[in-house]
């Protein structure tokens, strides 16, 4: 079977800041992966290439064996992304939201109305598809951010920290939802976000980056498995998110002056 993602080599660079350095990584088709890492680590950089909004500077990049240079079309309509920035119109409604995804993503007209009501249905948002986008809750814009990126059916569902800022009922319902249409279609997800707990409940593997690097990769069981000791049995995700990264950011913080912090601040913002 053909992988969904397949990364090899994939560097990408800013100025002289390296964002990406040599990624190899692959997803299997069906599979749950968490991109992992600090802020500037280059997750969004790494997201930006898959979704094809940003060619790949070195390196190849595949998506269910497609091109990224070549075949950037036919990649964008086997995908749904949801960036981190709000991607919503206020000004209208949900329903006119989603519809206008479904004619960027070129669904038929005459399937149209259906796909929409049916992003909507699963996205429980359904009753409220009339009323402006702008009088939802902030767990709804996100249910109607899945909606606007699940109404072309996609293979691949990319996840840019899609539950950031909202209160743990609405990450649940959130998490519900991507895991019904991922059992009804088969979906591939890719995700990142630094809520270790989800990473570990949601992901059949994670990858951790940092520095731009691939750290490790592993399943969560494995890699808590990894780090356990007699005087701590049981490691956590977030154990293994700081023995990749958290002491090394902790020696950064105390040899920079803040000036300095907050230069690398703005590249890593720009990286991802």
């Amino acid at each position: 079977m053909i992988d969904a993602i397949e990364c090899r080599n994939l560097s990408h660079r800013y100025g002289d800041f390296t964002a990406v350095d040599d990624l190899t990584l692959t997803v299997a088709a069906g599979e749950t992966v968490g991109l992992l890492g600090p802020n500037g680590a280059g997750k969004t950089t790494v997201v930006k290439v898959l979704t094809t909004l940003t060619p790949p500077q070195s390196g190849d990049v595949r998506i269910f064996g497609m091109d990224s240079r070549r075949e950037t079309m036919d990649i964008r309509h086997n995908i749904g992304y949801v960036p981190q920035q709000l991607s919503i119109e206020a000004a209208l409604t949900g329903r006119q939201n989603v519809d206008l995804f479904a004619r960027l993503y070129d669904v038929p007209r005459r399937r149209r109305r259906a796909r929409v009501d049916e992003a909507l249905e699963a996205m429980q948002l359904l009753d409220v598809a009339d009323a402006l986008a702008g009088t939802y809750s902030g767990g709804m814009v996100r249910r109607l951010e899945l909606a606007q990126a699940l109404v072309n059916r996609p293979s691949l569902l990319i996840l840019d920290e899609p539950t950031v800022g909202l209160d743990p009922i609405a990450r649940d319902s959130v998490w519900t939802r991507v895991a019904d249409m991922q059992a009804e279609y088969g979906m591939t997800v890719l995700l990142t976000t630094h809520y270790m707990e989800e990473a570990d409940a949601l992901c059949d593997r994670v990858a951790l980056m940092h520095h731009g690097v691939l750290q490790t990769v592993g399943s969560p069981t494995d890699l808590k498995a990894e780090l356990a000791t007699e005087q701590a049995p049981e490691p956590t995700l977030e154990d293994v998110f700081r023995h990749h990264a958290g002491s090394d950011l902790a020696e950064d913080s105390t040899r920079r002056g803040l000036k300095e912090i907050r230069s690398s601040r703005r590249v890593a913002r720009r990286a991802g």
